[in-house]
């Protein structure tokens, strides 16, 4: 079955940097890995999509981490990446990868990862 493994979590100062990965696992051959991304979610907030690449390259980011933040892919590795600069208190909360796969489109998600910024 369909697994995501995320790494790269952790405490960082404000201003500092921390790049996030995540790989799926268990795709089955006849299937493809549409967009994948990341969500974040703080206690008491609602979800919020933070990036995302598709497959053929688009990015898209949400306006609170534009200029900050970048998304990358490596379709041979079924990975993606999210790269955080310039981190921010507000950055603080759960990451969560997810990936679209095959059709009709299914999201499979990982197990989520914290960030924590603080001084």
């Amino acid at each position: 079955q369909v697994q995501l493994v995320e790494s790269g979590g952790g405490v960082v100062q404000p201003g500092g940097s921390l790049g996030l990965s995540c790989a799926a696992s268990g795709v089955p051959v006849t299937l493809s890995i549409d967009d994948m991304g990341w969500y974040r979610q703080a206690p008491g907030k609602e979800r919020e999509m933070v990036a995302e690449v598709s497959r053929g390259g688009y990015l898209q980011f949400a306006d609170s981490v534009k200029g900050r933040f970048t998304v990358s892919r490596d379709n041979a590795k079924n990975t993606v990446f999210l790269q955080m600069n310039s981190l921010k208190p507000e950055d603080t909360a759960i990451y969560y990868c997810y990936a679209y796969i095959g059709f009709p489109r299914r999201e499979f998600w990982g197990q989520g990862t914290q960030v924590t910024v603080s001084s």
